[in-house]
């Protein structure tokens, strides 16, 4: 039987990332979607060229009118977050929905490779924290870990005793289960994963194909939320996920533009369990 979920995130004009690739995916599972955007994005930003249009205001009259009509769902995922106002809203938000039995998943899209994207700035970070404080899965890469942990960013990766004082670190906020992805655990790279009631920590080691595409980390959490929703186990979501996106790169690497993300609609039979 499919969840009722709500996908906080921003919509591309042209691309498959964010809710361009995640609602089809998580249709096709089963699950029945509904879209909250926090932004309207003309193309993905890999092309150096973009407009942002922040839908703050649109978000924070909707959410008002979701409430006075008494709309609820089994679960919330939070995606990018465009500003400090945005994050604090969103917050709140996924807070209300977990006071009323949702699941909440956050995925903190804040930078990438030792850095934080353009416009996301301390006090975004600071919002961030509160959102994980209410999330039941939490979904950062290794770089957004650091952020919200404040540690130290490791270029080399890290070793086992510093995965898991990231992780306690994480998990003092409030999160509860978390899930590292992009990390290297000494010298491989590997997803750290660790449940809510657990202190042991699984690597699950990947290897990294010589490609990007914009979109495979939401193609990721979105494979990931609609297992875990069908009831498979933390470990076995995870791993899904991870093989699944690996066979879409795989598939599409071969496309002339891969600013346009993995093309998903033509590629829904992979998906098949």
């Amino acid at each position: 039987m499919g969840k009722q979920i709500l996908l906080i995130n921003d919509l591309p004009g042209y691309g498959k990332v964010a809710l361009a690739a995640m609602l089809p995916i998580l249709s096709q599972m089963g699950h029945h979607v509904f879209n909250l955007p926090t932004a309207l994005v003309s193309n993905t930003l890999d092309y150096g060229k973009f407009d942002i249009l922040e839908t703050t205001d649109y978000l924070s009259n909707t959410i008002q009118v979701w409430d006075q009509l008494g709309f609820s769902f089994d679960a919330v995922s939070t995606g990018f977050i465009v500003s400090e106002r945005q994050a604090q809203l969103v917050a709140d938000y996924c807070q209300a929905c977990k006071d009323k039995g949702s699941v909440v998943f956050v995925d903190p899209i804040m930078g990438d490779e030792g850095k934080l994207y353009n416009g996301i700035t301390e006090k975004t970070v600071e919002h961030m924290r509160k959102l994980i404080g209410a999330s039941d899965y939490m979904v950062p890469n290794y770089t957004e870990a650091v952020y919200l942990a404040g540690v130290e960013y490791r270029p080399q990766g890290v070793n086992l005793q510093q995965a898991k004082e990231l992780v306690d670190k994480l998990r003092a906020q409030g999160a509860g289960s978390v899930v590292i992805t992009s990390a290297k655990v000494d010298g491989q790279d590997a997803v750290i994963v660790c449940g809510k009631d657990s202190d042991t920590l699984e690597f699950l080691p990947f290897e990294m194909l010589p490609v990007r595409f914009p979109g495979t980390g939401d193609i990721f959490s979105a494979l990931f939320m609609g297992r875990i929703l069908s009831g498979v186990s933390l470990k076995e979501s995870t791993q899904c996920a991870m093989d699944i996106t690996k066979k879409l790169i795989a598939l599409s690497q071969h496309l002339p533009d891969k600013y346009k993300g993995i093309p998903i609609e033509s590629l829904l039979e992979v998906l098949q369990f």
